[in-house]
């Protein structure tokens, strides 16, 4: 551990094996582990919040949670991890309460064709998390021959009614977060940056090129105040041309809404034995080594098993293509980070459809982590009593070893092994 949040530290400068005030290291970690799920929670509440929508209960809790922190206030395991397991709650309502915001301002996702290349003409690529900067900048731009192009997280917008009505919207460029520095520097065009996924630009590529809005900031780029985009947009107007390159078309629009409107055909199918098994992969993207497992599993999955997947791990393997049965695509793209809460609203309904409980489903949720959303996500599947899930590619280091034990042992929540090995295993399961 380390510790030195008060003047009480060894030696003034942290304690590391032993708090004086007697904290442990498992306290410690079980309080990394809520102050990381708040910072997830707070990402969520941020972004419903600019659509004018918020949760009193959710904004108790955060002070509740950061209250709970301080010098010299719990020292109790059972009761620190009780309030993990509340994070897990509060982040799930939060992520109902975005949900509701976005569709209520932009429409109930439907199935659309996304391509990857580009069009000739002047272009602006969009990054991060926030659909009401891509509404914004969709309306200052129309008319201007200026197209749009989603990066990342924003994929899912190409689904929403009120952001595909707008016909500049034209495809969505590159893959996941760490990717960026080699994808950014080959576009030609402007990029804006709306939320977190950003990387610092290597020296002398294209910072120039680069602009912030909102909550996002690069020291050297444009930030960009109230989503007046005039300065982007002039900037767009000055750059090159991006060249007519036609890419491979993805499907997105997967929300619950949408995805539920398949149930007679998916309870049908899984009934006739025609579905065997679901599996979402799915989770945080990022460059360390041993990520390949999730496109390996995804490729590895029997034909007669569906694929469900979200945030920005599905860059790993959503260019595949992996058929469909009687219809029903076998990759299922749920959305953003946040559209977890779509993934649950399936298994929900399935588990209610099929009189069972969401662990007694034919279903296998194997996840990648990265950063402090996905231990938000993790916490509200725990909340819910989701067992037997799989993560990787690592154990979270913020996580004392019998911290994490009890969490396997409560949970049955196991790493990432070989993906061969692990899916014979979810498959007998």
């Amino acid at each position: 551990m380390f510790c030195y949040q008060c003047e009480q530290t060894a030696g003034g400068t942290g304690c590391t094996k032993v708090g004086v005030c007697g904290k442990s290291s498992d306290i410690q970690s079980l309080q990394d582990l809520i102050l990381f799920g708040i910072k997830g929670i707070a990402a969520y509440a941020y972004h419903a919040r600019e659509l004018g929508s918020r949760d009193e209960e959710v904004d108790a809790f955060m002070h509740e949670a950061l209250f709970k922190t301080l010098t010299n206030v719990s020292f109790d395991f059972n009761d620190y991890l009780g309030l993990a397991l509340k994070c897990g709650k509060m982040n799930l309502r939060i992520m109902e309460t975005l949900d509701n915001a976005h569709t209520s301002r932009f429409g109930n996702p439907v199935l659309t064709e996304v391509d990857t290349g580009t069009r000739k003409g002047p272009g602006i690529l969009i990054t991060g998390h926030d659909l009401l900067d891509l509404y914004e900048l969709l309306k200052q731009t129309e008319g201007t021959g200026i197209n749009i192009y989603t990066h990342g997280e924003m994929l899912p917008c190409h689904g929403y009614p009120e952001l595909k009505k707008f016909k500049h919207l034209a495809g969505n460029y590159g893959g996941a977060w760490q990717e960026q520095k080699k994808e950014f520097n080959e576009y030609t065009g402007p990029i804006l940056v709306t939320s977190n996924c950003v990387m610092i630009p290597p020296p002398g590529t294209y910072l120039e090129r680069l602009f912030t809005v909102g909550i996002s900031s690069v020291e050297g780029a444009k930030h960009i105040k109230e989503r007046n985009f005039k300065e982007i947009i002039e900037k767009a107007k000055s750059l090159p041309d991006l060249p007519q390159a036609p890419g491979k078309k993805i499907m997105t629009g997967f929300h619950h809404t949408a995805i539920l409107g398949l149930a007679d055909k998916i309870i049908s199918a899984v009934k006739a034995g025609k579905i065997r098994h679901f599996f979402l992969i799915g989770g945080c993207d990022g460059a360390k080594s041993g990520r390949n497992y999730y496109t390996e599993l995804a490729e590895a999955v029997p034909k007669d098993c569906v694929i469900l997947t979200l945030a920005c791990g599905k860059y790993r393997f959503n260019k595949i293509d992996f058929g469909n049965i009687d219809g029903i695509p076998r990759l299922i793209d749920i959305g953003q980070c946040n559209n977890s809460y779509s993934a649950i609203q399936v298994a929900l309904a399935l588990a209610k459809t099929f009189g069972c409980s969401v662990n007694e489903l034919p279903l296998s949720i194997v996840l990648s982590w990265f950063e402090q959303k996905a231990v938000a996500i993790l916490l509200t599947l725990l909340y819910l009593n989701i067992k037997g899930m799989r993560i990787g590619p690592t154990a979270p280091a913020f996580l004392t070893p019998a911290v994490f034990k009890v969490i396997q042992d409560k949970f049955d929540l196991r790493l990432i092994g070989s993906a061969k090995e692990d899916l014979k295993n979810l498959l007998k399961e």
